[in-house]
């Protein structure tokens, strides 16, 4: 299966507006500048994508992550779905459905924030995130879903699509265990749930930098840890998402402390990832393990200090040269069966078709729009 580029399992990992600079001064502030790489620097297929979408040089994280998960370009603000003529291909994690493997999403975010929505549902804007809850729950059955976004699943008004409802209830009523903390989650994991929704704040979840030794929400190297443990029992194999959603954040706002500790919070996670897959010789050779950005943020980069070098624990002298998003080409990271494709320079579409492939789809002529 390895050589013929086929995966039992799927995992992508997506540090949301995370460019180059920012792995620099993360792994700088953690190891020094002589220092050993972050987990994810290790893997050993290494390239870079294009990240446009259909009518911007500059993207969204719709249209970005659609790009991988339906293999087109969208506009921006759109979830898998071409607004023109209502159009849309099954998404990667559906096609895994389609095979009989488990699905998970996992998000620091709401968990239908435009980056994990992409994966389970198909709406003519990311603002329509209620419409997205059902749809997860409704539509795709996506079997675990970790994340902010309580009130999404239950609104108190309409979202954008004009959809309100108690959708946590209809989650119940289909056979999900419903958690709300951390000491939750893991108790439900304890007893093997098979279909397990977790809303762990009412909108996304605190940032690193601002959490509680004590508190009950979980971190996103946790969520990662009970995910796998869930997806691993199905002997088919599983789809798993896991977001680090706020590294963008950090980058909109400008703030290096807040940047930092996002990225190294999710370089942990990725840590989860490789310490499962490397607990046996099959795992890894039947694990798909992709690690990209959807896009830039803020155009952010290391300009100091300037003739010495900087020590681990210290922040980097750095700039951003904006508080939007760039159309700045970003890394992916990979490993596992079909990996070595993405070690180039490639569009981001490519993804899609590698994955598709992992699976054990055919994959004729492909067309970059």
């Amino acid at each position: 299966d390895y050589v013929r580029h086929r995966a039992k399992n799927i995992i992508i990992m997506i540090p949301d507006g995370m460019g180059l600079s920012d792995v620099t001064a993360a792994r700088i502030y953690k190891n020094g500048p002589n220092g050993a790489p972050l987990y994810f620097e290790t893997l050993p297929n290494i390239g870079y994508q294009r990240t446009h979408s259909a009518n911007s040089t500059v993207t969204d994280s719709a249209a970005a992550a659609s790009a991988w998960a339906c293999g087109e370009k969208f506009n921006n603000d759109e979830i898998g779905y071409h607004s023109e003529d209502g159009s849309y291909n099954p998404t990667i994690l559906e096609l895994a459905k389609y095979k009989g493997k488990a699905t998970g999403l996992v998000a620091t975010s709401t968990i239908t924030h435009a980056t994990p929505a992409v994966w389970g549902a198909h709406v003519n804007s990311r603002s329509c995130e209620t419409e997205i809850a059902r749809q997860y729950i409704e539509a795709t059955g996506v079997d675990v879903m970790f994340g902010g976004g309580r009130k999404k699943f239950n609104p108190d008004t309409p979202d954008k699509c004009g959809v309100s409802g108690d959708f946590i209830k209809m989650a119940e009523e289909k056979g999900y265990a419903v958690v709300y903390t951390k000491s939750q989650m893991e108790e439900a994991v304890g007893r093997g749930a098979k279909k397990l929704l977790g809303l762990f704040a009412d909108d996304a979840l605190t940032p690193e930098k601002d959490r509680p030794v004590d508190t009950e929400e979980p971190r996103l190297p946790e969520m990662t840890k009970a995910a796998l443990a869930l997806l691993e029992k199905n002997r088919n194999g599983f789809f798993l998402m896991v977001e680090g959603s706020q590294v963008d954040w950090a980058n909109h706002g400008n703030d290096l402390e807040y940047q930092i500790t996002e990225t190294l919070a999710f370089d942990e996670a990725v840590k989860v990832a490789l310490d499962w897959i490397n607990a046996s010789s099959r795992r890894k050779s039947e694990t798909l393990l992709i690690i990209v950005a959807d896009h830039d943020c803020g155009g952010f980069a290391v300009n100091g200090p300037y003739g010495r070098l900087a020590k681990a624990g210290e922040f980097v002298e750095a700039g951003w040269t904006s508080k939007g998003h760039t159309a700045q080409d970003t890394i992916v990271w990979s490993q596992g069966p079909g990996s070595y494709k993405l070690g180039r320079a490639i569009d981001n579409t490519d993804l899609y078709y590698v994955m598709r492939e992992a699976l054990g789809y055919k994959v004729s002529g492909k067309q970059n729009k």
